[in-house]
């Protein structure tokens, strides 16, 4: 349980990272302004994160060796993706701080048992059925009726992991597709604007979210963010208390971001969470007194939370493969903020930085 006196971890200790991404680089960027070291722990040898890093460690997320030294060498262990073994957190939490827990992980892991939380909470989902082989798939379709959407249960993120029934006579063929995993059947929400939240918990309880934004999608990868999200207040605060019960519920120690639907009756249902920074996020950075990566940092070492304040309006745009080329034509406006990820291929989808544009919060709001 955590409490008001839970101590803080004193600046100037080691930051363990699990995972070398974009998430790690700006993680270990905001904890070094703080005073902290970052070591990264990440399988690929050129990791953005390892450039910006005091340490790394190149190996497989399941070398018992390397987690046990890389445990040895940090004050507290945490992770910018969700894809790690649960048998890895395990090894590592016996020895040293994890934030957050093993049991968060495994929920946002877990696409069944994230549901099941978030009902739990008194949050909205689309209708769901449990998917464990090509029966349960075809009596899933029945109930829910298509379009529907057959996802993995885990390891699946921009939109991998996921096929899209529109007749029953596909049912063969999407369980073909993911290989028959272990499945959710999601039926199809039709919705007006796709949002998300960011709400950070420390150890001694201190919850703390930034506004709700509103994410525009191209092929299940982000494209662009802005902030804040054009909805009714009263759905901007049922959006944040959502994610002010499910970081209290799962007394989290860290940040939590939570994908969410507006349907066209104005309910709010919740799609997936993630518990680390996100990319929706990015534009706190820059619009923010705090952003989400000082945040991250502050919450898994209990430092007190910063402000969420929104001093601008701001629309982050992702930088997808080749678009990273036209980095010094955006560089010729004054009032663009660029951010590189510092990654040396660039491959179709993958972000390769992202670009805010913000705006005076007087020029929008006194309209």
């Amino acid at each position: 349980m955590s409490n008001e006196s839970t101590p803080a971890i004193a600046p100037g200790s080691t930051i363990g990272i699990l995972g070398g991404g974009q998430l790690g680089r700006m993680t270990a960027l905001a904890a070094a302004r703080l005073g902290y070291r970052c070591h990264i722990y990440c399988p690929e040898a050129d990791a953005p994160a390892f450039a910006v890093a005091a340490a790394h460690t190149t190996a497989a997320y399941d070398d018992a060796k390397a987690l046990d030294a890389f445990a040895k060498a940090v004050d507290v262990v945490t992770f910018e993706f969700e894809n790690i073994p649960a048998a890895s957190v395990e090894r590592l939490a016996a020895t040293t701080l994890v934030r957050p827990s093993g049991a968060v992980l495994a929920t946002a892991q877990d696409r069944v048992a994230e549901k099941t939380f978030f009902a739990g909470i008194g949050a909205g989902t689309a209708p769901w059925r449990q998917v464990d082989d090509l029966p349960s798939l075809e009596r899933g379709i029945a109930d829910l009726g298509t379009p529907c959407i057959l996802k993995t249960r885990t390891l699946g993120y921009d939109g991998k992991g996921q096929f899209r029934i529109d007749r029953p006579a596909q049912a063969a063929e999407a369980w073909e597709a993911i290989k028959g995993a272990p499945a959710i059947l999601e039926g199809f929400v039709s919705f007006s604007k796709e949002i998300s939240v960011i709400v950070a918990r420390s150890p001694r309880g201190e919850v703390n979210a930034f506004d709700v934004v509103e994410n525009l999608h191209v092929d299940h990868i982000l494209d662009t963010t802005r902030a804040p999200a054009q909805i009714l207040p009263d759905q901007a605060e049922r959006a944040s208390a959502i994610a002010h019960a499910a970081a209290t519920r799962l007394e989290l120690e860290g940040l939590l971001a939570i994908e969410m639907f507006v349907d066209h009756d104005g309910r709010i249902l919740v799609n997936e969470m993630a518990p680390r920074p996100h990319n929706s996020g990015h534009w706190t950075m820059d619009a923010c007194i705090t952003d989400q990566f000082e945040q991250f940092v502050r919450a898994v070492c209990n430092l007190r939370l910063g402000s969420t304040e929104r001093h601008s309006n701001a629309e982050m745009k992702n930088l997808l493969g080749r678009s990273i080329e036209g980095w010094n034509e955006i560089l010729s406006d004054p009032k663009a903020k660029l951010h590189l990820y510092g990654k040396l291929e660039a491959r179709d989808g993958r972000k390769m930085g992202h670009v805010t544009r913000v705006f005076p919060r007087w020029k929008t709001e006194s309209k």
